[in-house]
């Protein structure tokens, strides 16, 4: 497993990659409403992309042919955006990704749509959104991959959520998926897990259900779902490793 250090004019490409990719997805979060078919977010989120001078790195996944992925309440990754309508009341997950001189960013958001509060879809987002926030800070040189998967495991838990053990954050960089692999959950004991080194960028994703249940595949053949049909949520950074903890190059301001 070869991991990158990368120098400091990657770095600043890195973060040139993250700073477009979030100002593509803060606008198509925006049009996140009811009624919005969820290929019209789709088209959306190509055109910004292309209007950044970038590319959809998902359509480089083989046999993917989206620059997006939009899971709808039960979904938890991987869906396929379709000719589905949104609703009042439903969590919309998208995930993106796009290339920029040569480097990869990729993040993800889970949002309700509508203004209720204290709802318990508001509280799963708000587990989600803050165990990310927690994970990011374990990301410092010196720590091992360890230190952020036990993170993200007991933010969850500590909620009463559950971490999805089947897919897992990445390594990210002049490859969308490099090493090291990054579980939401501690697999191992933290020392025999990859060792965090200042320089390194990675995708931190915080993967989880409302419910511990099983997953499915959809007919489609990528949309992940939850068996039980509980809620799925994501939330996802691209991440610098330093000596001070995680910088977040995919910032939503």
């Amino acid at each position: 497993m070869r991991i990158t250090i990368k120098t400091k004019a990657e770095i600043k490409r890195m973060r040139e990659s993250g700073e477009k990719l979030a100002r593509v997805l803060k606008q198509v979060l925006d049009q996140v409403k009811p009624g919005i078919k969820l290929i019209k977010l789709e088209q959306l989120a190509v055109s910004l992309i292309e209007n950044e001078e970038a590319e959809p790195n998902f359509k480089q996944v083989p046999k993917y042919h989206w620059a997006t992925c939009i899971n709808i309440n039960q979904g938890v990754v991987h869906g396929i955006p379709d000719d589905y309508k949104i609703r009042l009341g439903d969590l919309v997950s998208i995930d993106i990704g796009l290339l920029y001189h040569g480097f990869h960013a990729d993040m993800a958001r889970s949002v309700l749509v509508g203004t209720e509060k204290s709802t318990r879809k508001e509280k799963f987002l708000k587990a989600g959104e803050q165990t990310l926030r927690k994970a990011v800070q374990s990301a410092k040189a010196g720590n091992r991959v360890g230190h952020i998967s036990r993170t993200i495991e007991r933010g969850l838990k500590n909620s009463g959520y559950y971490p999805v053990k089947s897919l897992t954050g990445h390594g990210i960089g002049k490859k969308l998926h490099e090493p090291p692999s990054i579980p939401c959950f501690l697999a191992s004991e933290i020392i025999k897990t990859p060792l965090l080194k200042a320089g390194m960028t990675i995708a931190i994703e915080v993967i989880y259900t409302q419910q511990e249940t099983d997953l499915l595949v959809n007919q489609d053949g990528w949309t992940v779902t939850t068996k039980d049909g509980s809620l799925g949520g994501l939330f996802e950074n691209t991440v610098l490793v330093t000596g001070q903890g995680g910088e977040v190059l995919t910032s939503l301001r």
